[in-house]
């Protein structure tokens, strides 16, 4: 039992050391390198865009080794953020840290407090309620969602939020009238020839499907990434058989490409 708290201690301390390690490199690089020297919150706001969907990208593939490696670099974006804080005397690392922490700590009274969660379904019930309760935090339920989020996850979240607060179905097999009525809807418009409608409709019908994914306990970004790297790997089967054919895309029938298509499907 010594053992395994000695061994739990030199660990936690090996990390401390690589943490603080990571801040050293940032007070150099800030100090000495004249790319690193002239950034800003906005300029590398786009770059820590980049650098989240890449981090997404490899938890999609599952690989370890590039989650690793993208992690650090979603990493060295926040201490970067808090190192150009620190220079404006408005915060740095240790207020982050300890910010978090805070939040932490009073999110979960199950965990520090006399409340009981013994399921993840408890604990999500009452996350919004906890939320709303924070000094200076959401005043209504969905005012925490980015307005910059992609549609999809933004849509998700949406919905996640609401559920917290008590408004979705009871049952959820409910939800696939909503999806057949928004369905019927957007063929109604498309029928009209309405442009403006039926990209409302369009809309509508993603919104619900995304419901649906919900419910099911399917992630839809993640569903509709898994479909594109899907459809991207059988294109390229079928441009790569063309290629070795000397033939150009645009001279196949389309028949040609179905059977490419249904070749590069069975070898999946």
């Amino acid at each position: 039992m010594l053992q395994q708290i000695l061994n739990e201690m030199h660990t936690k301390q090996e990390k401390i050391e690589a943490f603080g390690r990571l801040l050293d490199v940032m007070d150099q690089l800030r100090e000495k390198c004249p790319w690193d020297a002239k950034q800003t919150n906005e300029s590398l706001r786009t770059n820590t865009i980049e650098e989240t969907f890449e981090l997404c990208e490899a938890i999609i593939k599952n690989d370890n080794n590039e989650i690793k490696k993208e992690l650090g670099d979603v990493l060295l974006h926040i201490v970067f953020y808090s190192k150009i804080g620190e220079e404006n005397n408005v915060f740095d690392i240790a207020d982050v840290c300890n910010s978090l922490c805070d939040k932490l700590i009073f999110r979960h009274p199950h965990v520090y407090g006399e409340e009981v969660a013994k399921t993840a379904g408890e604990v999500a019930q009452s996350w919004e309620q906890i939320k709303l309760k924070e000094k200076g935090g959401n005043k209504t339920v969905l005012q925490g969602v980015p307005a910059s989020l992609p549609s999809v996850p933004k849509a998700h979240r949406i919905q996640d939020k609401a559920r917290n607060a008590g408004f979705d179905w009871d049952k959820r097999e409910d939800v696939w009238t909503k999806v057949e009525e928004e369905l019927n809807e957007l063929k109604e418009e498309i029928a009209r020839m309405d442009a403006d409608k039926t990209e409302a409709e369009f809309g509508d019908l993603f919104f619900s499907l995304i419901n649906a994914a919900r419910l099911y306990n399917v992630n839809p970004d993640n569903a509709l990434e898994r479909t594109n790297q899907k459809f991207i790997r059988r294109f390229n089967y079928i441009e790569q058989k063309a290629n070795e054919k000397g033939i150009n895309l645009k001279d196949m029938t389309l028949s040609e490409m179905d059977r490419l298509w249904e070749e590069a499907k069975s070898k999946e």
